[in-house]
Formats: structure tokens, C-alpha cells, sequence
């Protein structure tokens, strides 16, 4: 199957930006996290990992104010998220988030994200855990929620 995606566009989504989509007690954070899923979708140039995948099930089946039913995740999982999920575990993807371990003071898991996001050759990474506008490689960490 071809690529559809544009190259040079593509941008990671971080989990915490796909959390807010269904956090009705921030509606700003809601709508904009609802629009960055919309234009992953629209655009074919989102792209997400198999640990975004992972969290946001746990998040969302145990840690939500009302939990979803493992109905509405398998749902939300095949319509939404496995359509933008490019990137899965190999040793180098391990060892590319070891190497930034070592030159940032960021946690393995968000050293694994950020290494997700490069493998994926995203020029954005969406998130609210990193720094905004710091970049990584060729790569701007943007938080949407900051003003």
C-alpha cells in the first residue's frame, strides 16, 4: 500500500493531546485536541506509536472521571488511532530513545516518544510534556495549548 502521506507535513501526536480529546471539563484543550485528530485524519499525516496506542487505552479505561467502556475504546482504537499508527517497537527505536535519554533530561518514555516522532520523519511533535519549541533534530516540540 502506498504512503499517502506528504512527506515533509507530517507531524507525532503525544497522548496527553488525545487524552483532552474527551476531557469535557477543558473545552479549549477539548476543541483544539479534537482538531489536531481531525487534521491527522483529514490530512493522512498524523502519525501515532504503538505506545500512544497503549497509554491512551490505560488512561482511558481506569484513570478517566468516567472511564470507557471496553466497547467505546475498541471503538475510539479502530476508527481513530490504529488508522495513524506507524511506528512499532524495533531495537533501533529502543536504542535512538536511549541516545536521547542521554542528551536530555527527559524520562525513557517520553525519550521513546520523541524518538517515535523522529523515525515517523515528523518536522512537528504535538505534546504538552517537552518543552515548547525546542527542537530535536529537524523536529519543533509544540504544546497547542500554549497561548
Amino acid at each position: 500500500m502506498k504512503d499517502k502521506r506528504d512527506k515533509k507535513d507530517k507531524f507525532f501526536i503525544d497522548t496527553n493531546i488525545i487524552v483532552y480529546i474527551f476531557d469535557k471539563n477543558n473545552k479549549d484543550k477539548q476543541e483544539k485536541a479534537q482538531n489536531i485528530l481531525r487534521q491527522a485524519i483529514d490530512s493522512l499525516n498524523g502519525i501515532i506509536s504503538f505506545q500512544v496506542v497503549q497509554e491512551f487505552c490505560s488512561v482511558a479505561l481506569s484513570k478517566f472521571e468516567v472511564p470507557l467502556s471496553t466497547s467505546d475504546c475498541r471503538i475510539f482504537i479502530n476508527k481513530f488511532l490504529y488508522p495513524l499508527c506507524y511506528i512499532f517497537p524495533t531495537l533501533e527505536l529502543y536504542n535512538k530513545a536511549i541516545d536521547i535519554k542521554e542528551t536530555t533530561n527527559y524520562g525513557f518514555y517520553d525519550c521513546l516518544i520523541i524518538a517515535s516522532a523522529l523515525e515517523g520523519d515528523c518536522t512537528v511533535l504535538y505534546s504538552e510534556n517537552f518543552n515548547n519549541h525546542e527542537e530535536i533534530g529537524k523536529m519543533k516540540i509544540v504544546n497547542p495549548f500554549s497561548v
